[in-house]
């Protein structure tokens, strides 16, 4: 009996983990979508990238591209996480159909380097290179209100750049600066 007891909560238990958070707003149809727009080419994007559980492979390829290293034009592979995060924090925001613009996506390790060298203030083991990280504004959205609601949902790092008026969230551990 006590095996039994112990079984069904471990069955629970990994239930419960099992089974992803689903994002704050999601529409009718249990699409979750992303706008965004890309400050530096100019070039808009508009995507449904999971559905229900699952993620579309071919809207994950679109948004990998769509966030390649802009100096060099490589290309890595997304954790599909930074995006639900973006997601989640729109709805945080009460913004759930805001345009997201992107300042940084992915940067690759020569990308990464150049900006130290030239007095940017990039973290020499960024998160940006493991295509985990995302560098934001949302129009209309102080970047004091987008940091106080990336911290509230404890999902990874939030870097705070005043000055440069955008916010740097990642999937990495949970911390700010």
């Amino acid at each position: 009996m006590q095996w039994l007891t112990g079984s069904l909560c471990l069955i629970v238990l990994s239930s419960l983990v099992a089974v992803p958070k689903p994002a704050a707003s999601v529409d009718r149809d249990g699409e979750y979508e992303l706008r965004l727009f890309n400050t530096h080419s100019g070039k808009r994007l508009d995507i449904v990238y999971r559905r229900g559980t699952s993620y579309v492979p071919e809207a994950l390829t679109k948004l990998d591209a769509y966030l390649r290293d802009r100096r060099t034009g490589d290309i890595r592979h997304f954790d599909p996480r930074v995006f639900d995060l973006l997601h989640d924090l729109q709805a945080k925001l009460g913004r759930p159909n805001a345009e997201i613009d992107v300042v940084s996506g992915y940067r690759s390790p020569s990308s990464n380097e150049f900006l130290r060298s030239h007095g940017h203030k990039v973290a020499q083991h960024s998160l940006h290179m493991q295509a985990m990280a995302i560098d934001i504004r949302i129009p209309g959205v102080s970047t004091s209100r987008l940091r106080d609601a990336a911290l509230s949902l404890h999902r990874g790092g939030v870097g705070y750049y005043a000055d440069s008026e955008f916010v740097h969230v990642d999937v990495g551990r949970v911390r700010r600066w």
